[in-house]
C-alpha cells in the first residue's frame, strides 16, 4: 500500500494572538503536525509573510493553499485536499 505524503503545515503567528492559539488549537484537535512561525521573535518570519502578501495573523499555510485567520472549514478542507 502506498501513502500518500500529507501537506507542510505551517502557520504564522504573532505572541499576543488570540485567533493564532485558536488555529493552533484546532489543528492539535486534530492531530495535525505543524510548524509554527512566530513574526514577532524571527524577522525572516515576517519578511515571509510580508513577500506572500499578508499583513496579519494568522496565516495557515497548507501545501500551496493560504488561509487567513481563524476558519476550521477552510482549513479542514486544504487538510483533505
Amino acid at each position: 500500500m502506498i501513502e500518500l505524503a500529507k501537506p507542510n503545515v505551517i502557520v504564522y503567528s504573532s505572541t499576543h494572538c488570540t485567533y493564532c492559539n485558536q488555529v493552533k488549537q484546532f489543528l492539535d484537535s486534530k492531530g495535525v503536525v505543524f510548524e509554527e512561525r512566530n513574526v514577532d521573535t524571527n524577522e525572516r518570519f515576517a519578511g515571509e509573510l510580508y513577500n506572500m502578501g499578508m499583513r496579519s495573523v494568522p496565516v495557515t499555510v497548507i501545501g500551496s493553499k493560504k488561509i487567513v485567520g481563524m476558519n476550521p472549514t477552510a482549513i479542514g478542507q486544504a487538510l483533505e485536499d
